[in-house]
């Protein structure tokens, strides 16, 4: 994921440095260092401004761990709940104890743990349903940074477009229309910076983090259901079903109406209100 996201970039940069390069008489006009900095310092003030310094260090820990983990795998987790649930069925405590030691899932370790404590099964899905919607507001709260900075970036270029006319207005008397053109342009760049770093920079990254807190949530809502499979006494290969199926319904939803097909096992059915 961090790989493909740094390749796009640099696409994107690649395609943009090409239409500079291509399409202006004098590309070194695009490279400004205070504009960069107008924009890029207000943009970061204005962040501290917004939000605590924790939330900030935590949105950039969480992106960090966005370029470095694994990527989810659904049906490695579904087989470790089966095996749990194998187990289960037969008593078999020692042996989950022993698996639980081997489960790198802290949520489902959480889980297990708590049935194995001989805690009853809804106050076991209220703990575990707390967690999920913990972990929803966090993640969606440090997403949020990073659409903040988006929409900084490019109202900081726009200042520093202003201290550039405001600049030029002060010379004009004493200054040819060449050398106009040539203040206009980089008070432009300032806008051009701010818009370049919201779109192909901070936008991307607050999208990655949604896109990466909705399988966290799809996967913690799986587990949660076959820990309470499990504790309702419901078989192996019933809770198996059940949740390859609750994952494959997830994954055709975003099929193409014309393409969609059948999901295998068990169809879900949601009780009205």
């Amino acid at each position: 994921m961090g790989l493909s996201f740094f390749l796009n970039n640099l696409i994107g940069f690649i395609f943009i440095g090409l239409a500079v390069t291509f399409s202006a008489s004098d590309p070194s006009l695009f490279f400004n260092i205070p504009s960069l900095l107008i924009v890029v310092g207000g943009s970061l003030a204005a962040l501290l401004a917004s939000y605590p310094l924790k939330d900030i260090k935590s949105a950039m820990t969480l992106t960090r761990s966005l370029f470095n983990e694994p990527p989810l795998d659904e049906a490695r987790e579904v087989e470790a709940i089966v095996q749990f649930a194998v187990l289960w069925q037969r008593h078999d405590f020692r042996g989950m104890e022993y698996r639980l030691a081997q489960t790198e899932n802290r949520f489902l370790h959480t889980g297990i743990q708590l049935l194995l404590s001989k805690i009853p099964v809804q106050d076991v899905i209220g703990t575990l349903g707390w967690r999920i919607r913990r972990l929803k507001v966090r993640e969606q709260a440090e997403a949020r940074v990073f659409h903040s900075l988006a929409s900084y970036a490019p109202a900081f270029g726009m200042v520093g477009t202003l201290i550039g006319l405001v600049n030029m207005m002060l010379v004009m008397k004493n200054t040819s229309a060449s050398d106009l053109g040539a203040n206009w342009a980089i008070a432009l760049v300032t806008t051009f910076y701010g818009v370049l770093l919201a779109n192909l920079v901070f936008k991307p990254i607050a999208t990655k983090l949604e896109r990466r807190t909705e399988r966290r949530l799809l996967l913690m809502t799986m587990v949660l259901e076959g820990i309470n499979l499990m504790g309702m006494g419901r078989s192996p290969a019933f809770i198996r079903e059940s949740l390859s199926s609750f994952v494959a319904h997830y994954d055709n939803e975003l099929a193409h109406p014309g393409v969609e097909k059948s999901a295998p096992g068990l169809a879900i059915k949601i009780a009205p209100h």
